[in-house]
C-alpha cells in the first residue's frame, strides 16, 4: 500500500504559513474525493471531549499501526498536558523539523504549533456533538473533578446547576471549563464568550479554514463514510465497536425546559455546532444521499459481522462484568459507568488480533503502542484508592 506522504518529508517551522494556502473551507465543497485517489496517512484528528472521539481514535490507532505510521504521542500521560494550550515540546522525542504522520490525542488546539509536526498535505479532522448532550455527558463524567459542583445539593446536581448556573460557576475556578462551552475551549478559544459576541463567528470561520472535515457524533456512521471518502480508505479501515459509552442508567433525561437552559448556557458551542452541522449535510448532498444510504447499510452489516465474530453476547457490558482487565475502560472519578467488552473465547485465530484491537480502550492501546503513561496511571491509582 503506497501511502500519501513520507517520513522523508520535512516539517519546517513555517509549516503554518504553508497550510494557510492549502486548506479549503467546508463551504468550498466540490466533488467526492473517492475517484482515483490514494490512501491518506498524514492526519491531524482534533480529539474533542465526550463526542465519540475515543472510537475514532481506535480507528486511527489501528490504521496507523497497520501501515507503520509515526504518531506524535504525549510523554507520561494520555493527553498533551490538557488543559494547557498545545506546544510541540509536549510531543515525545520532538525536535524542530521532525515529521510525524498522525496527531490524535487530547489537546487544547493551537494550529500553528500542530502544523509544525505534519507535512503540508495533512488532513485536519475533528468531531462535534449536540452541545446539550455533550454538556450532560461532560457534567456527569467530570463533576467530581470540578470543585464548583461539590456544594450543589440534591440528587440531580445537573438540574440544580442549570436552574442557576452562575451560582456554581466562575471562569477562573479549577476545571471550570468542563461546565461551559467545552467544545469552544478545546479548540483554543475563550469558552466564556456569549452567543451574541461579534468575535464568535470570526472564530468559527477561522476553524472552517483549518479543518478539512468536521464529523457529527449524532450521525456517526455517515461521518465515517465521509471520513473514508476524504482519506481514500476502505470499508475495512473504518469498522468499529463503540468505545467509552456510558450505561443508560447514568444518563440524565433533561426536560425540554432544562434542555433550553443548557443550550443557552452553552450558546457558543451551539453556534459552532449549527455551522458545521450545515457544512456536514452539504457534504452528504455532494456525496449523494442514496449512495450514502447504501454505504451506511454496508458499514452496519460489516460491523454486525465483527460483533458476531468477536463479542461475547454481541453487546457491551458494565465494568464489573469485564473479565479481562486489558479491556477495562477508564472510569470517571467515584464511578464505574463506562461500558466495555468481553471477547469470545473460541474466536477464529485469524480474527483474534483484530478483535482484540477493536475492543482495546484508549489507555491500554497507547501502552501497547509504547507510550509511557506513568502520570496517567498514578492518577488512576489515586482516583481508585481515594474514591
Amino acid at each position: 500500500m503506497k501511502m500519501s506522504g513520507s517520513q522523508e518529508d520535512t516539517c519546517p517551522l513555517n509549516m503554518a504559513r504553508l497550510l494557510k494556502k492549502k486548506l479549503i473551507a467546508p463551504s468550498q465543497i466540490t466533488k467526492s474525493q473517492s475517484e482515483e485517489c490514494s490512501p491518506k496517512g498524514n492526519i491531524m484528528f482534533m480529539k474533542t471531549h465526550k463526542t465519540a472521539s475515543s472510537t475514532i481514535l481506535n480507528i486511527l490507532f489501528r490504521f496507523g499501526e497497520k501501515h507503520k505510521l509515526k504518531f506524535a504521542f504525549p510523554d507520561g500521560r494520555n493527553d498533551f498536558f490538557y488543559p494547557s494550550p498545545f506546544l510541540c515540546s509536549q510531543v515525545k522525542d520532538y525536535k524542530p523539523g521532525k515529521c510525524f504522520n498522525i496527531v490524535c490525542n487530547h489537546m487544547r488546539f493551537d494550529h500553528e504549533e500542530v502544523a509544525k509536526l505534519l507535512p503540508p498535505d495533512a488532513v485536519y479532522i475533528t468531531i462535534l456533538r449536540d452541545p446539550v448532550d455533550l454538556f450532560e455527558s461532560s457534567f456527569h463524567y467530570y463533576h467530581r473533578a470540578v470543585p464548583l459542583t461539590w456544594r450543589i445539593n440534591g440528587e440531580n446536581k445537573l438540574a440544580e446547576f442549570l436552574k442557576d448556573p452562575h451560582s456554581f460557576y466562575s471562569p477562573e475556578a479549577f476545571n471550570s471549563f468542563y461546565l461551559k462551552n467545552l467544545l469552544f475551549f478545546d479548540f483554543g478559544f475563550d469558552n466564556n464568550l456569549e452567543a451574541d459576541d461579534p468575535r464568535l463567528m470570526r472564530f468559527i470561520h477561522n476553524l472552517s479554514k483549518r479543518f478539512h472535515l468536521v464529523l457529527i457524533a449524532e450521525y456517526f456512521e455517515e461521518s465515517l463514510i465521509l471520513l473514508k471518502d476524504r482519506l481514500c480508505w476502505t470499508m475495512e479501515d473504518i469498522l468499529y465497536f463503540q468505545l467509552n459509552a456510558r450505561k443508560t442508567s447514568s444518563i440524565s433525561r433533561l426536560t425540554p425546559e432544562l434542555r433550553a437552559k443548557a443550550l443557552q448556557w452553552n450558546g457558543a458551542d451551539w453556534r459552532l455546532y449549527q455551522y458545521f452541522n450545515a457544512t456536514f449535510w452539504a457534504r452528504v448532498e455532494v456525496y449523494g444521499k442514496e449512495r450514502m444510504k447504501q454505504e451506511v447499510n454496508e458499514l452496519r452489516r460489516r460491523n454486525a459481522e465483527m460483533r458476531a465474530i468477536c463479542i461475547e453476547g454481541g453487546h457491551p457490558v458494565e465494568a464489573r462484568k469485564i473479565q479481562d482487565r486489558r479491556f477495562l475502560p477508564w472510569q470517571p472519578v467515584g464511578e464505574s459507568s463506562i461500558l466495555g467488552y468481553n471477547m469470545k473465547r473460541d474466536i477464529d485465530p485469524k480474527f483474534r488480533t483484530i478483535c482484540e484491537k477493536m475492543v482495546t480502550p484508549e489507555i491500554e492501546y497507547l501502552s501497547d503502542l509504547g507510550v509511557s503513561l506513568w502520570l496517567t496511571r498514578l492518577w488512576g491509582w489515586l482516583k481508585d484508592a481515594f474514591y
